[in-house]
């Protein structure tokens, strides 16, 4: 095996047999054995298959650099809970309002319920701290202790996620500003106050540089370099509600915290494979291939078909 290979793969390969032991460990003081330490090996092969799949990919696209100081965006989108030394990437429309919610419980310490907390609020809340909050040497410190975890989504369902969300609804950045600018790009009436059409949205995003975008909508790589910073988790949406129990049973979290499902706009449906699918169906083919062009490499780092329409029939 090629040997940079190897050495992004090491700290993942310690970090899977220190997770191991810890948790068999935890089942013999528990004297639990059975199909759930059977399913969290299987957990733990599928973790290693992500990890191998996004260091031979990594190699292949020379996304491999050396850096002396953590880019300041990526920096950015990450959160740190210090009481149980968790690092979490925010990935928008892969469920990180309920991650944060989980984040702020953890770190508050608070008798309260995931439902209690407000989605706005949590978005502005100062209880818990980015990465950028504190000086390079600690984000160093950091990044080598705790356990680092991100979580991904098919970049095509996220996209529709993001419109959906973000330009069918009333918040005034996205509806007014973003959409103003939308409209005075594609529209010969610049008056005109219909919603930004799917086709508009997805114009817009091709025009633009992958770095340019709102976070949003950037490709989930850009957000939080897996190939630079070495996740212990690799979760995805797709098995976001077994990826997000393991984590929380890695890093000690109370046994009666779980992962919530809760939904901003709750009188609608979340997006699905089969609503992604009708939304796609009212681009033309020039389109699709620009788009899965801008998020090219999330397809290939986290290995999501691009042949999204027999993705989504069959579910994944």
């Amino acid at each position: 095996m090629n040997q940079k290979v190897l050495v992004f793969l090491l700290p993942n390969f310690l970090f899977g047999i220190f997770l191991l032991g810890l948790f068999c460990k935890r089942q013999r003081n528990l004297s639990v054995t059975g199909p759930f330490s059977d399913r969290f090996e299987d957990w733990l092969m599928i973790q290693n298959d992500r990890k191998n799949t996004l260091a031979s990919v990594c190699l292949e696209k020379n996304l491999l650099k050396s850096r002396s100081k953590l880019d300041f965006h990526v920096a950015n989108q990450l959160f740190v809970e210090h009481r149980h030394k968790l690092i979490y990437c925010e990935v928008p429309k892969v469920g990180c309002s309920n991650w944060k919610r989980t984040i702020f419980l953890l770190q508050a310490d608070l008798n309260m319920k995931a439902a209690e907390i407000e989605h706005d609020n949590i978005h502005r809340t100062s209880v818990i701290k980015k990465l950028t909050s504190y000086p390079p040497e600690k984000q160093e410190e950091f990044l080598s202790n705790y356990t680092k975890v991100m979580f991904t989504r098919h970049p095509l369902e996220r996209l529709v996620s993001a419109y959906r969300d973000k330009l069918l609804h009333s918040e005034p950045f996205y509806s007014i500003t973003v959409a103003n600018e939308i409209r005075a790009m594609f529209r010969k009436n610049n008056n005109s106050s219909e919603k930004v059409s799917f086709q508009e949205f997805v114009n817009f995003i091709i025009t633009k540089q992958p770095n340019a975008l709102d976070i949003h909508w950037k490709p989930m790589f850009l957000l939080c370099d897996p190939c630079n910073i070495h996740y212990d988790v690799l979760g995805k949406y797709e098995t976001l509600g077994l990826d997000s129990e393991h984590v929380l049973k890695i890093i000690g979290a109370p046994e009666s915290m779980h992962y919530p499902s809760l939904k901003r706009y709750s009188s609608e449906k979340r997006t699905t494979g089969d609503i992604t699918l009708e939304y796609f169906r009212q681009l033309s083919s020039e389109q699709i291939e620009k788009i899965k062009k801008v998020y090219q490499l999330d397809f290939f780092l986290f290995n999501y078909s691009m042949k999204y329409e027999d993705y989504f029939s069959t579910g994944g």
